[in-house]
């Protein structure tokens, strides 16, 4: 009986120990994909790295594909959400919608569709922002970046406001195609990201 009553502690302390681990979900694109990188390269991969250097019990979930949209990714993240449990969603949108010239508006709404989703299912929200190359006009970048600060502001996100600060358009920090960032400026992603982050674990 003894032993038996040994083995329930056991069992229930293990069970505790692994509930309080949870589960950083990444649902971004090709910058959070590591887009012509080993996926042992990218921020994504550094930042479980750091947890585990951390000794935070936290999983990270890569759900990032490469060309997705804002309008992809809120349609793949109730799955996700049902799947993973996630406690952290970080959300890395956007790139792709600026690209192809789609309207800042319905990036908002897709991003506030997605902030709203994750809340509900009991997960924090990090917003990771991006911005646009100045060719493709002032007053299409300035409508850009604001979809993304004028949605932090409303809902009180943690926010990056730039994830490419210090590596886009810096020498050495992008492939050739200078729009994804190279290896090199993988680390400098995450040291971005960690200082937002990191009070929501």
């Amino acid at each position: 009986m003894r032993n038996w009553l040994k083995c329930g502690v056991l069992v229930l302390l293990c069970w505790a120990q692994g509930a309080v681990a949870g589960t950083v979900l990444v649902v971004g694109d090709s910058i959070s994909a590591a887009f012509g990188l080993e996926t042992n390269q990218g921020w994504v991969h550094l930042l479980q790295q750091r947890l585990d250097s951390e000794a935070l019990e936290h999983q990270v979930v890569n759900a990032s594909i490469s060309g997705d949209t804002s309008a992809g990714g809120l349609s793949r993240l109730p799955a996700l959400l049902d799947e993973h449990e996630p406690e952290v969603v970080i959300l890395e949108l956007g790139g792709n919608d600026g690209l192809r010239g789609q309207s800042p508006v319905q990036l908002k709404q897709n991003l506030a569709a997605m902030t709203e989703m994750s809340q509900q299912a009991g997960a924090s929200v990090l917003l990771l922002g991006m911005r646009m190359p100045p060719n493709l006009g002032q007053r299409y970048t300035t409508a850009f970046a604001q979809a993304f600060d004028s949605l932090a502001e409303e809902k009180e996100l943690p926010y990056v406001p730039f994830l490419l600060e210090g590596v886009g358009g810096v020498e050495g920090m992008m492939q050739s195609d200078r729009i994804h960032p190279t290896a090199g400026a993988q680390q400098r992603l995450l040291d971005n990201v960690w200082p937002v982050l990191e009070p929501l674990l």
